[in-house]
């Protein structure tokens, strides 16, 4: 059962990691699995990152209303479904769909197969080299207003939905799309984390139900984690936007191949049981 220390901690390793290309869940996962405390499992996982994407709700207020409010608008106004914000958001819809599916799809697997460690371990190193291969390949030039399209943002979407099983990283995988289709690296962040809110927000009020009933951690340390993920996490969301504009995702591939590295090895010499 997770109590209030586990619960500092795990709300700061959510903070810290959501928005940066290394994967929370997984870190979530393999932090637990380091220290020897229990799994906290799917459901935690999930409602604690309603407080990171209150984070990024904030972080991108003014963006968000504009495109709600004239996403709206142009339901019965039709001079305003060509305007970028409009169209932002049927985008944003459309982006959402894969992943809500293949959640729905493979929900059972979620909660058990994929918290598996050592496939943790591999998608760690795996998509490492897929980020780095697509940051060094990437002609960095397109930009969401003036080139986003259906096209690309389904194949943002399905990227996202990669992120269903930890080691992925929901930033790292649609970030990779985004950079493979030539957007700008702060440009594939921007939209990243914009089409993340409806599917984090979606997964995590529908885990709220979850806390509490004997199989998931209990309210206090859920909240208190949520909390802190919020404070940490909006911090790391201005300073990881300001940081990809001026460099490569060079860091955090090499972190990403040395933990998965470690975490096969520890697995294979029997430090870590991999469903522990």
């Amino acid at each position: 059962m997770i109590g209030w220390f586990e619960a500092v901690v795990l709300g700061l390793v959510q903070g810290l990691t959501e928005f940066l290309p290394i994967s929370s869940s997984a870190h979530i996962r393999v932090v637990s699995a380091l220290l020897g405390w229990q799994d906290p499992g799917a459901a935690f996982t999930a409602v604690i990152q309603l407080g990171t994407e209150a984070a990024v709700v904030i972080y991108f207020r003014k963006d968000i209303w504009e495109i709600i409010s004239t996403w709206v608008r142009s339901l019965w106004r039709p001079d305003l479904r060509s305007h970028h914000a409009a169209r932002m958001g049927w985008y944003v819809i459309a982006g959402t769909i894969p992943i809500v599916v293949l959640g729905l799809l493979f929900k059972d697997s979620i909660e058990t197969v994929f918290r598996d460690l050592r496939l943790i371990g591999t998608t760690l190193i795996v998509f490492g080299a897929v980020l780095w291969l697509a940051d060094r390949t990437a002609r960095n030039k397109l930009t969401l207003q003036k080139n986003l399209s259906l096209t690309h943002a389904l194949v943002y979407g399905f990227a996202q939905s990669l992120a269903l099983i930890p080691g992925v990283s929901r930033s790292g995988g649609t970030i990779s799309a985004g950079l493979v289709l030539d957007y700008r690296r702060e440009e594939a962040a921007r939209y990243s984390f914009l089409l993340a809110i409806p599917a984090v927000l979606g997964s995590g009020f529908l885990e709220l139900f979850k806390i509490g009933d004997g199989r998931a951690p209990e309210w206090g340390p859920t909240i208190l984690a949520t909390v802190i993920s919020f404070v940490v996490g909006y911090a790391a969301v201005a300073w990881f936007l300001k940081y990809i504009s001026t460099h490569r995702f060079t860091g955090f591939v090499v972190y990403r191949i040395i933990l998965g590295i470690v975490i096969i090895a520890l697995v294979s010499f029997d430090v870590l049981n991999p469903m522990a």
